[in-house]
């Protein structure tokens, strides 16, 4: 069984930082696709960032120029770096697998991201 395992989450002022991480129980190279969502109370879940294997990484058009997704094979981590936060990017991060072959998507426990104005 896959799990993620997300950290880095906390409470940051507005402008500031954090960098999130999600542990795979596995290697990631397994995945087709990895990627970060966020979801906020009341709305639904939203995705941030994404790599599709292959691809160059793709981001929420609020995100862009802001935040970056990267990927540690050797370690199978995979980051969120958040800057120039905003009180609007409050929310729970979640991370995110896909295996297209199996057609599952595997979910990690969420972090909570909140950013004070």
């Amino acid at each position: 069984q896959v799990q993620l395992v997300e950290s880095g989450g906390g409470l940051v002022q507005a402008g500031g930082s954090l960098r999130l991480s999600c542990a795979a129980s596995g290697s990631i190279l397994s995945f087709n696709a990895m990627g970060w969502y966020r979801q906020a109370p009341g709305r639904q879940r939203e995705s941030v960032a994404n790599v599709n294997r292959g691809f160059a990484p793709t981001y929420a058009d609020s995100v862009k120029g802001r935040f970056t997704i990267s990927m540690d094979y050797a370690k199978n981590l995979v980051y969120l770096q958040m800057n120039g936060l905003k009180p609007e990017d409050t929310a729970v991060y979640y991370c995110n697998a896909a295996k297209t072959t199996t057609n599952t998507n595997y979910w990690g426990q969420g972090t909570q991201v909140t950013v004070s104005s």
